[in-house]
């Protein structure tokens, strides 16, 4: 529970300020506090004085009916406010681009530079940077847009700042609402940008774009490392699955089952072709290439709560999907080493429910920061037993549109999905000669090397604004 600064207390002028606006959220969340810093800064201007665009650039959108398809020649990538957080925008769901393209929803489209804002749900407040492959994708209504006007600021540097703990606060500090958390464009429009000048700005800004650049770089080299690895094992058809243009599952018959499994799903049509196909190149099964390794799910322990001096942070499966993690902090004392992961382990969201936009059997690869983290035991361990067969190779096939559909046709439960223990063992991993192993394995290294400099540079951008906050402020 927050509660007011005894140095800083709430006064009758804030009620004031803040529209006579009774709920605990601004006083409590440090905006006022912040706002109270940045008057004492030599210039700040409102936000909404360095926006340019529709409603005067800052803008979220109207409630429409979602028509999802799944032919990307009719269709849009569409992002919402959980996926505007993805390190992999790989698997968006896809609106009917009629609907994207008419007058209503066009301006829904995102452009790389502006700065997103969840502003509605759990999770309102959230910000994230419109990177150069965003660009063609269209956001929800749930989504606010900052556009800035490149005349009058640059879009890193404003990233920077609404990002920083200062926009933390302040955008914090605007939500609305109890159950359901609300922002709306006309609650930010008012916040202080501070200005720094052309030269402190400028570097802030290029780090942000950097950043940027790279994470661009780490999707692109993920998406090329799969396309290779199908390439180099003579599956190229599988770089252009079309799932549900495929017929159903329906009616179909088994000749004979045993004590494995009585479920239709495990013995879906369409994931027995798939399975089918993969076994029919050079490979070998997931179970052999884990002995020695680990293919089990995570153990379960005590959670003993601690501050990030004496913890570490415990990683769920939605989170490990963002790009900058977040988790509980948990005592280390209390941890057992298992929760950690080596380098390299592949980590299948193992627990969910079948949803085409859930993550349940989606897999990260756990390695550089990733490897600071510990995770829970919801998540299936793919870990190699065979030196030759690296675990960034692994994922460049598991990462694939074939395998989730393998490994979802493998689930068993009621609400709660989990993948079969056995059924696990038997998917059939197509193996590359070891060249091509070595290159689809590098790529994979590399992308994730981007991600990890991407981290570093954006890191930077916030500690220059920081900085440039705290000198101007004494």
């Amino acid at each position: 529970m927050k509660i007011a600064s005894l140095s800083n207390p709430v006064t009758s002028a804030w009620f004031r300020e803040q529209g006579l606006r009774l709920d605990a959220s601004p006083y409590v969340s440090g905006a006022l506090k912040v706002k109270k810093l940045l008057e004492l800064l030599p210039e700040t201007v409102p936000l909404a004085s360095v926006t340019a665009g529709h409603n005067g650039g800052i803008f979220n959108g109207p409630m429409f009916r979602r028509v999802y398809l799944t032919d990307p020649e009719h269709s849009v990538p569409f992002l919402g406010t959980k996926d505007m957080m993805a390190a992999d925008l790989t698997g968006l769901p896809r609106l009917r681009k009629t609907d994207a393209h008419s007058a209503a929803l066009s301006y829904l489209e995102l452009e790389p530079g502006m700065t997103l804002i969840s502003c509605s749900g759990f999770n309102a407040g959230r910000r994230a940077y419109v990177r150069p492959d965003m660009d063609g994708i269209w956001s929800s209504q749930d989504t606010l847009k900052v556009q800035p006007d490149p005349e009058k600021i640059k879009s890193g540097y404003l990233y920077a700042f609404l990002l920083s703990r200062f926009g933390e606060a302040l955008v914090r500090g605007s939500v609305y609402g109890s159950a359901v958390k609300h922002i709306e464009p006309h609650h930010i429009a008012g916040l202080p940008v501070p200005r720094f000048g052309e030269r402190v700005e400028s570097k802030i800004h290029d780090l942000v774009e950097e950043s940027a650049e790279l994470r661009t770089r780490h999707q692109a080299e993920l998406v090329a490392a799969t396309k290779d690895f199908f390439d180099s094992n003579g599956l190229p058809e599988l770089n252009r699955l079309r799932w549900h243009q495929q017929d159903r599952d329906l009616g179909f018959e088994v000749a004979s089952v045993g004590a494995t499994s009585l479920r239709a799903l495990n013995f879906a049509p369409r994931a027995q072709q798939l399975i089918e196909k993969l076994g029919s190149v050079p490979g070998t099964k997931l179970g052999d290439i884990c002995a020695g390794g680990q293919l089990s799910r995570g153990v379960r322990f005590n959670r003993v709560d601690s501050d990030s001096e004496h913890g570490v942070q415990l990683v769920g499966q939605r989170q490990a999907f963002w790009l900058r993690p977040e988790g509980r902090w948990i005592g280390t004392a209390s941890t057992p080493t298992e929760v950690f992961a080596s380098d390299e382990t592949l980590l299948v969201a193992a627990r969910g429910t079948l949803g085409e936009n859930e993550v349940y059997c989606r897999p990260i690869l756990a390695t550089g920061s990733f490897l600071k983290y510990a995770f829970s035991e919801d998540f299936l361990r793919i870990v190699t037993g065979t030196p030759d067969i690296p675990g960034a190779y692994l994922f460049a096939f598991f990462r694939s549109e074939a395998a989730f559909r393998v490994m979802r046709s493998l689930s068993v439960g009621g609400k709660q999905q989990d993948i079969h223990e056995f059924l696990r063992t038997e998917i059939p991993v197509p193996i590359a000669p070891p060249t091509d192993r070595d290159r689809i394995a590098a790529t994979v290294r590399s992308a994730y090397q981007c991600r990890d400099r991407a981290d570093v540079l954006e890191d930077e951008a916030l500690a220059l604004l920081t900085a440039a906050v705290e000198e101007a402020t004494g």
